[in-house]
């Protein structure tokens, strides 16, 4: 399970939700081995004066927060970041040095999804990648 929020300017959401949206979730696929069918995407658009960041980082600055059960070896997180830069350069127009990336993982146990506890759940996929 991934849930994944992302944080951006209102007008880098409104021109690229889509482009964004497919990036994540193909880094998601091909480094978590993740079903094409599970996006799970909240995206929070901010005005100017409500996203205070370093003018380094440009106007299209992003930032992407993955939630996930916990399981994946290091060497697949290390590939889910480096599959998000290069997505997010060449498929959403925003360069790396714009986005930053955090993945929080916490045990199956905490999570209640469809009615269950998400140590209960059949998933269908492994999370052991």
């Amino acid at each position: 399970m991934a849930q994944v929020t992302i944080y951006a300017r209102r007008e880098c959401i409104k021109a690229r939700r889509n482009a964004i949206s497919d990036a994540i979730h193909g880094a998601i696929m091909s480094a978590l081995a993740y079903p094409a069918e599970k996006r799970f995407h909240r995206f929070i658009a901010l005005d100017a004066e409500d996203f205070i960041y370093p003018e380094d980082r440009g106007e299209n600055y992003t930032i992407v927060e993955i939630s996930m059960f916990e399981g994946r070896s290091e060497s697949a997180k290390r590939a889910l970041i480096e599959e998000l830069f290069a997505r997010f350069d060449t498929g959403a127009g925003i360069p790396p040095q714009s986005v930053e990336i955090t993945i929080t993982e916490t045990p199956r146990v905490n999570w209640g999804i469809r009615g269950r506890n998400g140590a209960d759940l059949a998933l269908g996929y492994s999370v052991d990648v």
